[in-house]
């Protein structure tokens, strides 16, 4: 009777060993893949470029400082060199309306008197019948007829370009540098960056095109201030 017992326990005793050495079934939640680390050189995200703050200025008619202005024409030359020249002496007036800017404007002229080509001769050259004319057309103008906002502290400025007698229309990108008090005048003050793209022959200037350039890049920069009472 043992032996018998024995041979019907050991079946038993098998069929749990080979239990045991199954593997046990994984968790339920465990089937789901955990998300991958994040690698730790990954790249943070970019920051938010930080809002840019509007310039305030006061409503007024500011006088065009002459000693704080620049108006850079800039031409390429046989496509060896960029040269500049600078019109300066530049008179006019800018009517800012904080609250209106299309009732906003701005006339200059610019005496071909004052322009600078750092070397003699060039300016003279320039200055002469061949070119500006200064003697039959002694000033170049400008004088807003559209003035609207474009972005924060930008402006988009439409009008009137005369050149040796001709009279062509010209958009300019401004932005409003500052403003406020001159630390030296005591008076409200406001500046002005703009650039346009011209082309020269439209103002009867366009010798030597295309080799010498026919659209020439104009860069200002002004001050302007309200005259002291």
């Amino acid at each position: 009777m043992k032996t018998d017992a024995r041979l019907l326990l050991l079946p038993l005793a098998l069929t749990f060993a080979l239990a045991a050495c199954k593997p046990a079934t994984p968790a339920a939640d465990a089937t789901v893949a955990a998300a991958p680390a994040p690698a730790a050189d990954a790249a943070p995200a970019p920051a938010a470029e930080p809002a840019v703050a509007p310039v305030v200025a006061a409503s007024g008619t500011y006088k065009i400082d002459p000693s704080h202005t620049n108006v850079l024409v800039s031409w390429n030359h046989f496509g060896f060199s960029n040269p500049s020249i600078n019109f300066g002496d530049a008179e006019g007036a800018i009517v800012y309306n904080a609250e209106d800017l299309a009732a906003s404007s701005v006339e200059v002229t610019l005496p071909i008197s004052g322009l600078s080509a750092l070397a003699a001769d060039f300016h003279d050259h320039l200055a002469s019948a061949d070119w500006l004319d200064a003697a039959k057309f002694p000033n170049a103008t400008f004088k807003s007829t559209r003035v609207q906002a474009a972005g924060t502290n930008q402006l988009t400025v439409e009008g009137d370009l005369t050149v040796k007698g001709v009279t062509k229309p010209v958009t300019l990108d401004v932005t409003l540098n500052g403003a406020g008090e001159h630390p030296m005048r005591k008076v409200p003050a406001i500046g002005f960056d703009a650039t346009t793209t011209l082309k020269r022959s439209d103002f009867g200037l366009g010798a030597y095109a295309p080799a010498v350039s026919d659209e020439v890049k104009v860069h200002i920069t002004t001050e302007a201030f309200v005259a002291a009472k």
